[in-house]
Formats: C-alpha cells, sequence, structure tokens
C-alpha cells in the first residue's frame, strides 16, 4: 500500500489531535497544504506547543531532524517520511488518519483524538463493539484469573477485548479474550517496531494475528513514561465502557478510568477483600459511580448486549473450562479452605485456626496449590482461588 508523503509527514507530529488536522485541513484543502500554513494559521486552528514546535521546525539538522520531529526541517522531515513508508510495507502496518473510513468513529467523537493510528492487524476491528479491561501491573492470582475470565467470556459474547499489553491485568485480558475465541485489540504506549514490555513479543504476535495492535505513536518512539497517559485516552475512547479489576488509589487504570467518564463511557469496577491494598481503586471507583460489577452479565446488560446465560456458558466451555462443581473434599481439606478464606493468610495462622499439625497443613497446602484451590502469595501466604465470576 502506498501512502502519501505529507500523510506520513503529519503522522509525526506530536500531540496532533484529529479536531486539529480536521481544521487545518479545511483551511488548506490537503495534508500537503498543511505544511505550508504558517504558525499563526495553525494556532487559530488550535495547535498548540508540541504540534506548533514541530511544524515551525527552522530546517537547520539536529537530533529531532534526524526523526523528523520538532525542529527538524523539510528535508530530515522528508527522510523519515520515506523511512516510515518502507516500515509499513515491511511490517504489514496500515496507517490511519482521522479522514479515512478505518478510523474508530466512537474515537473519532471522544475529546483529543489523536489524528492518526499506527495499526497492526485488522483494522476493521476498530469500530467493532469493544470493552477496556485494565488493573494492576501486580495483581493477586484472584486478579489475574478475574481479568482472564471476565475477558474470555465476554469475547465469547462478542465484546472486543481492548487493553494496554502491559504486564498483570492487561496481559491476562488479551490472553483470556484469545482463549475465548474472541478478538483483542492492544494500544501501546511506542512505536509499534518495538513491543513493551519485551516479554510479550509473543503475545504481541498472537493479537496481531487475530486481532489489532495500535499505537498513535510512529516507529522509533520508545515506551516514554508520558506517553502512556495518552495510550489510555485511546484505550477508554475506543471501548464502550472501562471495566477496572484491581488498582490500587494511585494507579494509571484510575487515569484511564477518568478518561472514560470524560467521554462518556460506562466505567465498572471489580470489588474485593478490603485487606487488598489493589482493591482500594476499585472501592474509591465505585464509591464515584462506577458500576459494581459480580459477574459478565452486569456489564453485558449494562452496555444493552443482547446475551443468554447458554451462550456465555458456552463460551467457557469452547475454551476449555471444566463442565460441573468440582470434586468434593476430604473433611479436612475443607476445614483448611474453610479457614483459608479469600485474603493472604500465613501458615502460622492457618494452623491456629484449624488445630491441625503443621506439617500437614503445610502438605496439604501443596497439595490444594496443585489442585487449582488455592493461589500463593509473597511471604508464605495463601489464599482460596476464586471461582469464576464471569
Amino acid at each position: 500500500m502506498s501512502y502519501d508523503t505529507s500523510a506520513l509527514t503529519l503522522a509525526r507530529c506530536p500531540a496532533l489531535t484529529a479536531e486539529q488536522l480536521t481544521a487545518a485541513v479545511a483551511v488548506a484543502g490537503d495534508f500537503a497544504g498543511v505544511l505550508r500554513l504558517p504558525e499563526a494559521r495553525l494556532h487559530d486552528c488550535g495547535w498548540r506547543d508540541a504540534a506548533l514546535a514541530w511544524a515551525s521546525g527552522p530546517g537547520s539538522a539536529g537530533e529531532g531532524a534526524t526523526a523528523g520531529g520538532p525542529g527538524a526541517g523539510p528535508a530530515a522531515k522528508l527522510e523519515a517520511a520515506a523511512r516510515d513508508a518502507a516500515w509499513l510495507e515491511r511490517s504489514g502496518t496500515q496507517l490511519v488518519s482521522c479522514f479515512d473510513v478505518a478510523y474508530p468513529p466512537l474515537l473519532r467523537e471522544s475529546g483529543h483524538a489523536p489524528a492518526f493510528l499506527y495499526v497492526r492487524g485488522d483494522a476493521g476491528l476498530l469500530a467493532s463493539a469493544q470493552l477496556a479491561i485494565v488493573g494492576s501491573r501486580s495483581p493477586t492470582a484472584g486478579g489475574r484469573a478475574d481479568a482472564f475470565e471476565f475477558a474470555r467470556y465476554l469475547a465469547g459474547a462478542g465484546l472486543t477485548i481492548t487493553s494496554g499489553l502491559a504486564l498483570g491485568i492487561d496481559a491476562a485480558a488479551h490472553r483470556g479474550a484469545l482463549a475465548g475465541g474472541g478478538r483483542t485489540i492492544a494500544v501501546c504506549g511506542s512505536g509499534l517496531d518495538r513491543v513493551y514490555p519485551r516479554e510479550h513479543e509473543g503475545l504481541a504476535a498472537e493479537i496481531a494475528a487475530s486481532g489489532a495492535l495500535v499505537s498513535e505513536f510512529p516507529p522509533g518512539v520508545p515506551p516514554l513514561r508520558g506517553n502512556f497517559p495518552q495510550r489510555n485516552r485511546v484505550i477508554s475512547g475506543l471501548a464502550l465502557g472501562v471495566l477496572v479489576v484491581e488498582a490500587a488509589r494511585q494507579s494509571g487504570s484510575l487515569i484511564t478510568a477518568r478518561h472514560a467518564g470524560e467521554q462518556g463511557r460506562e466505567t465498572f469496577a471489580i470489588p474485593g477483600s478490603i485487606h487488598n491494598p489493589l482493591s482500594r481503586g476499585c472501592h474509591q471507583l465505585i464509591r464515584s459511580g462506577a458500576k459494581l460489577v459480580e459477574s459478565a452479565a452486569d456489564i453485558l446488560d449494562e452496555l444493552k448486549i443482547p446475551f443468554s446465560i447458554q451462550s456465555l456458558e458456552l463460551s467457557g466451555a469452547a475454551a476449555g473450562e471444566a463442565p460441573g462443581e468440582p470434586p468434593p473434599l476430604d473433611k479436612e481439606y475443607e476445614i483448611l479452605l474453610d479457614a483459608l478464606g479469600f485474603d493472604p493468610t500465613g501458615v502460622d495462622t492457618i494452623v491456629e485456626r484449624t488445630g491441625l499439625p503443621a506439617d500437614s497443613v503445610a502438605s496439604m497446602l501443596l497439595i490444594l496449590e496443585l489442585e487449582g484451590r488455592i493461589a500463593p502469595h509473597p511471604g508464605g501466604r495463601y489464599s482460596r482461588a476464586p471461582r469464576s465470576r464471569a
């Protein structure tokens, strides 16, 4: 696919929004004309700060010039556009402008939508009905399981699962959607010529094969800290709603939830133990008006997505879920599980609560962990593994 050099050049303009580009094209007539507009006219079109600095480059080469960034002259910007064109062709990535049919309409209507998106995979998926699932990068075992299971069920019910490819809840959500035979979109905080974090290269390849990788950042842009609030804005802007699984009070997931509220999206949160610091962000959201979620049906009902209990059960079975109840346990194991509860608990406390010998408790904990009935936590603590809430 061939691209207009002017489009490739403008795609490197930092912080350029769809609204700003649309206003400039209305004045200049096309992308090439936008590049010739004087700074004062661009300012009248709403261009600010980094975008204006990029547009008014002095023409002398420098660090920014080599990447077509701020300070780059016309020649350097043309060179960067040529490199980007070759990379797009080589990598199978598409450049989608806010004028293209493939640009997601829901994102286009949200505030501060990026002027361009780089998409690897199925660009048509950007217009599908999406639910964003976000949360902690260091979740509990229960939080990771909730994200996976909700994503699996909801993807099976027809929703595209959107997240940010980060460690923890994001990765569990992507994997859950894939396991359910559904589609998932990963919105990245760097250029798509690199995968961040690197340990998710395999996951990113799976997502690109059946879903889509998306970024507003051109190739060569590293995963800078300041990129992720912008990425979070795109995640919420693409989706009908945002589900927060686990989040501390000072969490990037809460930024995504805030963007969702500003964009008129639904916000959902899964409550947790009062003793779990990663539940506090979710509880804060619920106090602020987020919908408390106990099952996938709560989300589908709120979003007015048609579904049946049978369809959810089938989506779980298709993902390899074992049907029916788990086999019964011996009495001592039931006593141990009752004493354990869902909050992380140390072995000494378990021994005290059950009255069982310490060596027996250690052996029983190992067996229950191997059976997937309990989850280990740092510091030699354990909790019951939650049954699916989806």
